[in-house]
């Protein structure tokens, strides 16, 4: 019976715990969610990455563009300074002047004339007109820069009205051959020059280009503001020039609107630089909508999930309930209330190999009702049952440890197995018993118990049978000794000890 039952356990299926359900159901939706947002992380920084190259590519190139037409304007500059060192530009006639200053000057609809300042500023020529107007220019900074220092580079004017249209001015200086000053020749790009560059790109509405001199005055802007045009960024509050250096980006709200944009900023190629700007959230609304499509998606398997893992477990629960009234009712005595043989075989034999391990006694009590089937066919199977439930809570009252197991063994006879316990001890609940027993009936039908006792320290070459024929060895000597008393035997001769 003791091999039969081992297979049985070891047969036993494995079964998961709704708790482990739940928690393996909850581990499992964090981890897709956690890789769910990985991966739109993931794609939102593809985004960003993507918008960023657009727009360093689209800065780029109006820079590239912007400066190629800046270089083409300054060599005609450049050619006009030169020839008016020639010895005899001032006798030639005025038509022959205009052909050897301004015949390699470039000519397009966005370029104003090129202009001739004397030391004092005036005007003395005009690629225009062989008849210039009187004109001063004496206080402007595209003047006094190239008067008041030797540098004779092309300077940029901030934008200002030049000749009746918005323009910037560029200018260089004119030295004789010991770097004297001799005047300015001057030209301008209006602002339609820029204009028409925008509006040959295909830009949203909200996108922005600013085009900045290298100390970060704005010198144009889409969309256009006069407000904004000529404006120095370095007074302003709240933004630093390490926001956005040469070739790199950045991400929040920028200098001059309120708007969260990613800007982009083009090299340091030419005299002026380019920053394109998108709206963030221009930037992510393809990815905002593919985020809220997958994020409800998974949202929604995470809910099914989890209520799928808590109905299970819900009925898991309600089965291993059943289940435990199921073994509740198997392993117990429907009369006494007791464990019944089949449990205790099972207490017996864990107790039984863990004293084994830990080397610690165990007791075994044996008892028997006296006379019982006298009594039984006396009174009848009613009254007979009535004496067992009795004695049962008898040894219920006496038995009071977790460990200790009371069992019907069989018929009218008891088991009860006291792990950790000397004879000694084990005597002393067997009195118990036997006196509770014996307070309890009534004179009509007087009942007792007979018990036999054994304890012993189990060794790794014994079985917990010996135990159980050592107690019902004591126990048959209690019933010839005269009934109704406790002996214990003597382990290992086994003699008995009234």
């Amino acid at each position: 019976m003791l091999s039969g039952w081992r297979e049985v356990r070891a047969r036993r299926p494995w079964r998961i715990s709704a708790k482990l359900l739940i928690i393996s159901s909850v581990v499992t939706v964090v981890g897709f969610s956690a890789v769910c947002v990985n991966v739109l992380l993931d794609m939102r920084r593809g985004e960003e990455a993507l918008a960023r190259q657009t727009l360093e590519n689209l800065a780029t190139s109006i820079e590239a563009d912007i400066s190629r037409n800046i270089d083409i304007y300054d060599l005609s500059l450049r050619a006009v300074a030169s020839n008016m060192l020639l010895p005899e530009i001032n006798t030639v006639p005025k038509p022959v002047r205009q052909l050897i200053l301004f015949d390699h000057a470039t000519t397009a609809k966005h370029f104003g004339a090129i202009q001739v300042f004397d030391t004092e500023g005036n005007l003395v020529i005009d690629a225009s007109t062989l008849d210039p107007a009187p004109e001063n220019r004496g206080n402007e900074d595209y003047f006094t820069v190239h008067r008041d220092g030797p540098d004779s580079n092309l300077f940029i004017s901030r934008p200002m009205l030049f000749r009746g249209a918005y323009s910037i001015v560029l200018s260089r200086r004119i030295s004789d051959t010991d770097g004297g000053f001799l005047g300015v020749v001057a030209g301008s790009i209006r602002f339609s020059y820029f204009h028409e560059l925008f509006e040959r790109l295909s830009l949203d509405p909200s996108d922005t280009i600013t085009v900045l001199k290298r100390d970060r005055t704005i010198m144009m802007r889409r969309p256009f503001d006069l407000d904004i045009i000529g404006k120095n960024l370095n007074g302003h509050r709240g933004w630093s020039a390490d926001n956005l250096r040469a070739g790199t980006s950045y991400s929040g709200q920028g200098p001059v609107d309120p708007t969260p944009r990613l800007y982009a900023r083009s090299g340091e190629n030419g005299p002026l630089f380019v920053v394109a700007g998108k709206p963030l959230s221009a930037v992510f609304a393809l990815w905002q909508k593919e985020a809220i499509r997958i994020g409800t998606v998974v949202l929604v398997l995470s809910l099914f999930v989890l209520g799928s893992a808590f109905m299970l477990a819900r009925e898991i629960d309600r089965r291993a309930e059943a289940e435990s009234k199921l073994e509740e009712m198997a392993t117990t005595d429907a009369l006494t209330g007791l464990r019944n043989r089949r449990k205790f075989d099972q207490v017996i034999d864990t107790e039984w190999r863990r004293a084994v391990r830990q080397k610690m006694q165990i007791a075994l009590l044996m008892i028997d009702a006296d006379h019982f089937k006298a009594y039984n066919d006396t009174f009848g199977h009613q009254a007979g049952d009535q004496v067992l439930v009795g004695i049962a809570i008898c040894i219920s009252d006496s038995v009071q440890r977790a460990g200790d197991c009371a069992a019907r063994y069989g018929g009218e006879e008891f088991a009860v197995l006291l792990p950790n316990t000397s004879a000694a001890d084990a005597f002393k609940v067997a009195e118990t018993i036997r006196g509770k027993v014996q307070g309890w009936s009534d004179d009509e039908a007087t009942s007792t118990v007979s018990c036999g006792i054994a304890s012993l320290v189990p060794t790794a070459g014994m079985d917990w049978p010996v135990l159980i024929a050592a107690a019902d060895k004591a126990l048959y000597a209690a019933k010839a000794g005269g009934r109704n008393q406790s002996v214990v035997a003597a382990v290992p001769k086994l003699s008995l000890v009234a």
